[in-house]
């Protein structure tokens, strides 16, 4: 019995940092890991992730119903837009983590980001090009065993910084990596592991 391999009511095999939360359940299941190539959620995944630093990812899931509205529904052509009044109404917002640096880092993203789509037709094109346009499955068997960063992800994060990002150190770009499935890091024991490599 692998005990990073948890097992709930439904008597699926997930992978263990779901822990039998509701929102992280619907999150793994739905989501993580699953190839994303709209910008808008791109973009959406982007700043979460970097919120998320220091923080719990699930503090940020019961937080991005929130973040969405907050942040007209992560709208980069709006958020970089965003002036000095708007910045002090979203850190006066309870709904979401009121960190200046984080609040000014998605403005300063969105601006980084219309860049980008200008540059390479698409933040799709950009991200995905440094996995060669093709995802990558991994074969971990423990949660211990997932790396922090990689050197695509280092590479991702040199590159973001050289273009204006903030908060895309190589951890939280590898977290990104996840989340939108330029890597399958689902365990292999994981009922997610071969629906997403099949996909």
């Amino acid at each position: 019995m692998n005990p990073d391999i948890l097992f709930l009511s439904d008597q699926r095999p997930r992978c263990g940092w779901v822990h039998d939360d509701p929102l992280c359940t619907a999150y793994h299941d739905e989501e993580w890991g699953t190839p994303v190539h709209d910008d808008r959620l791109l973009f959406e995944f982007l700043i979460l992730e970097g919120v998320q630093a220091g923080l719990s990812w699930r503090t940020v899931l019961r937080k991005r119903d929130a973040y969405r509205a907050a942040f007209d529904g992560f709208d980069p052509a709006k958020i970089a837009d965003y002036d000095e009044t708007k910045i002090a109404e979203l850190l006066a917002n309870p709904g979401i983590i009121r960190n200046r640096l984080k609040v000014r880092a998605a403005v300063a993203n969105a601006r980084a980001f219309l860049d980008v789509q200008a540059a390479f037709g698409s933040f799709d094109a950009y991200v995905w090009g440094f996995v060669d346009g093709r995802r990558q499955h991994n074969a971990w068997r423990t949660l211990a065993e997932i790396p922090t960063e990689t050197a695509a992800s280092r590479a991702m994060s040199r590159d973001m910084k050289a273009r204006g990002f903030k908060f895309v150190g190589p951890t939280i770009c590898y977290a990104f990596m996840q989340a939108v499935g330029l890597v399958n890091d689902h365990l292999t024991g994981c009922f997610r592991y071969q629906k997403i490599r099949g996909s």
